[in-house]
């Protein structure tokens, strides 16, 4: 996949990988990553899929219609990457907190639908519920924040809270943040992001678990 690697400077904060909104590339989300947590390490990857030459994660049928057959090849194509990376980068592929917008933090909403150690954390902005009808991997503990407009007409309030249910009930911590917006990214939003992974403890003890969740 096409990305690019920025080594952080505090070896103990967790690796952020960046998943662009539709039409963006691996260096949108870099400014977020630098406020949210700016001593991290930075995954940062551009979508494989074009739609009218802009880049996406994974392709859809029309407006808000997942290509589901594709959703899933690309999300196991990221998986597999991730673990790639961790090699070639040398950084912890059990410290990875996705920081995804629209199309991307679908594609990491997906990554948690799908496989119980894709994340340590994620942090989604305006996502949708990216499957229906199937079981969730145990996320316990699992901290996810999620940023959402009240008045977004991609992502519904009602989609917004769906999500946040099945998460839930899959084990994870989940926090939603509403902003009085529509689908676009706001500054206040990614100040919330950050005093929320501000609040979390990632110190590595070898577990792979943040540390609010072990025992």
């Amino acid at each position: 996949m096409r990305h690019l690697f920025e080594q952080g400077s505090n070896p103990e904060a967790p690796t952020l990988v960046l998943f662009h909104g539709t039409g963006g590339t691996e260096r949108d989300l870099l400014p977020l990553a630098k406020r949210i947590s700016p001593e991290s390490s930075v995954l940062s990857l551009r979508g494989n899929v074009l739609e009218n030459g802009m880049p996406r994660f994974f392709r859809r049928l029309a407006e808000g219609v997942f290509d589901e057959e594709d959703l899933i090849f690309r999300t196991t194509e990221v998986y597999q990457f991730l673990q790639q990376a961790s090699v070639k980068y040398s950084f912890d592929r059990s410290r990875l907190i996705a920081v995804g917008y629209s199309n991307g933090a679908n594609l990491a909403g997906s990554l948690l639908f799908h496989y119980e150690d894709a994340l340590q954390g994620a942090i989604l902005h305006h996502p949708m519920v990216p499957r229906r009808g199937i079981k969730l991997p145990a996320l316990t503990g699992i901290p996810i924040f999620i940023g959402a407009g009240v008045n977004d007409p991609i992502c519904s309030a009602e989609e917004t809270e769906e999500l946040q249910q099945l998460l839930t009930e899959a084990g994870a911590n989940v926090t939603v943040h509403w902003e009085r917006h529509g689908h676009q990214l706001t500054a206040t939003e990614v100040e919330a992001a950050a005093v929320w992974l501000g609040e979390q403890s990632y110190e590595d003890d070898g577990s792979g678990q943040p540390a609010s969740t072990r025992k």
